[in-house]
């Protein structure tokens, strides 16, 4: 009878596991809706009811530089638009193949310390921990790693949160990719969990686009959400988003964001300026108002960088971007105002002040690699059409 009573014991217990384990295995719905995205040029082909000749041109593209355009963000795009801003930022472009630039424009190798953690600036921790994105953004600056390689990425958690404990001038830990918001929740909780028992950390951030490109991420995953209410009770917690069009402010966008929030979680978005997306003031300033109207705060927009890829088709020249964004601002109340127009630079975070001449320009160091540099305010020639500055600058 024991034996007998044993073995449905051992039954029940095998049923439990076995069913522990297909909910593990179940699909969330957001991971069903991302299977449906496009991926590849038969995919992007068809879904713009483009013929077959065109595909080579794509793959051609593709072959070099990935593609995922979730069905939500292609949703988006205006059709009827040749210029449309939001199929700029995600479908693919033959520019793409200019091989000037570089593909590390602010010189990350150099900061990186151990695998998958930089260290440029003293008081934070920038961590690569994916090289996965729910879309591959066009003007992306990672375009070397995105949906290719994982050379760069952390791989354990525990040893990136060792380094950050082992630098007590850290005071924050930025988890980056990629996209941080597509890490499997297992690997998501793990950064939480680590980071969040490091006494010397004042916050966490998470950098994201999901917000924006593909809000059922957060908004249809409670274990997610869940995750992020645990831990912002014990650290505060940002995701830091990139809204660059006010038409990617949407009712889903708002309600993602708006599910952050009502958690705990504080949400500030980083703007690019990019050519043909948002590169006039009236676009740019309504795309500011929109965010500060659902509570996140703009508090960058940054100069495109040179980036192979990139470089030519979605750079502002300088002169140009301080009018764009001056003019955006003018048309803010107080926390739009607040934003600043800075380039990331190998040299640190600079800040792009306008014009104190013709063809002359004042910047001034808003984060620095050097202690040197801190706070500097420096002035440089700037002709007509130059989209950046280089290292020269440290001598000026």
């Amino acid at each position: 009878m024991e034996r007998k009573n044993n073995k449905r014991k051992g039954e029940r217990c095998a049923a439990q596991a076995s069913k522990h384990i297909q909910e593990k295995m179940k699909k969330k719905p957001w991971q069903e809706k991302l299977e449906n995205s496009i991926a590849n040029a038969a995919d992007l082909c068809n879904a713009l009811h483009l013929p077959k000749e065109d595909y080579g041109k794509y793959e051609r593209i593709i072959s070099q530089f990935p593609i995922m355009i979730t069905p939500y963000y292609f949703s988006l795009i205006n059709p009827d638009d040749p210029n449309d801003p939001i199929a700029r930022m995600c479908i693919p472009s033959a520019e793409e193949l200019n091989a000037e630039g570089t593909f590390d424009t602010s010189g990350e190798q150099s900061n990186t310390m151990q695998e998958g953690v930089q260290h440029k600036y003293s008081q934070t921790a920038l961590i690569l921990s994916t090289n996965v994105c729910a879309m591959y953004c066009r003007h992306c600056f990672r375009k070397r790693l995105v949906g290719l390689s994982d050379a760069e990425l952390n791989k354990q958690v525990n040893e990136a949160a060792a380094y950050v404990k082992s630098h007590p001038e850290i005071t924050n830990a930025l988890i980056s990719g990629g996209d941080a918001l597509m890490n499997p929740n297992e690997i998501i909780a793990r950064y939480l969990e680590e980071f969040s028992a490091l006494p010397n950390l004042d916050f966490i951030r998470f950098g994201s686009r999901v917000p924006v490109t593909f809000p059922e991420r957060i908004y249809d995953d409670e274990e997610l959400l869940g995750l992020f209410e645990k831990y912002a009770k014990i650290k505060p917690l940002y995701v830091v988003t990139q809204f660059n069009h006010p038409r990617e402010v949407t009712p889903e966008a708002t309600r993602a964001v708006k599910a952050l929030q009502d958690r705990g979680i504080q949400v500030r978005n980083q703007t690019v300026l990019l050519r043909g997306v948002n590169d006039n003031a009236e676009a740019l300033g309504e795309l500011l108002r929109c965010l500060t109207q659902i509570q996140v705060v703009p508090y960058y927009i940054f100069q495109c960088r040179p980036v192979r890829g990139v470089i030519g088709h979605f750079q502002v020249p300088l002169q140009e971007g301080v009018r764009i964004v001056d003019g955006a601002k003018a048309l803010q109340n107080g926390l739009g105002k607040s934003v600043r127009y800075v380039m990331s630079h190998p040299l640190g975070k600079i800040e792009i002040l306008g014009e104190t001449e013709p063809g002359r320009m004042l910047f001034k160091f808003h984060q620095n690699k050097y202690p040197e540099d801190a706070s500097r305010i420096f002035t440089a020639d700037i002709a007509e059409g130059t989209t950046w500055l280089d290292e020269s600058l440290r001598e000026a």
